[in-house]
């Protein structure tokens, strides 16, 4: 069956969610899990922008990205090493999250995703977009979506 499970996480409270299914499923299928964030790069300048100060917050938003991806992604590993679960983590910074996370599945050699969804609805997504709805449209793999 499934041998290899991508699970995208941002850190928040459906990325829990995400993480117990994706060990509870992988140690059942006696699979591998590869935990994977993707952080939106920060903005481009445009011609107003003060360099020092873009330079300086673009710096501080890739050192808080690390932290971030870096404190999810050990948590993540803790919990697959007491489940059992071969674990690798992969932290990317990029323009188009929806786009990282396939390509991310196709790297690393995995055969699932599996991915949480907010559920805001056909507004919710007008106004924020769905990184699910897009993977799932464009991912020539399976989608596990979770609510």
């Amino acid at each position: 069956m499934f041998q290899h499970l991508l699970v995208p996480l941002d850190g928040g409270e459906l990325s829990e969610r995400a993480a117990t299914v994706s060990l509870e499923l992988a140690r059942k299928l006696g699979a591998a899990v590869t935990g994977f964030i993707a952080e939106p790069a920060p903005p481009l300048p445009n011609m107003a922008t003060n360099m020092a100060l873009y330079n300086r917050d673009a710096e501080a938003h890739k050192l808080e990205s690390e932290a971030h991806a870096q404190a999810v992604l050990n948590r993540f590993a803790e919990r697959a090493a007491a489940a059992g679960v071969p674990f690798k983590a992969h932290f990317t910074t990029v323009d188009a999250v929806d786009d990282a996370i396939i390509a991310a599945a196709q790297e690393h050699g995995c055969d699932l995703i599996v991915m949480v969804t907010h559920g805001r609805g056909a507004f919710g997504e007008l106004l924020f977009g769905s990184h699910t709805k897009t993977v799932i449209s464009r991912s020539k793999l399976p989608v596990l979506v979770l609510h």
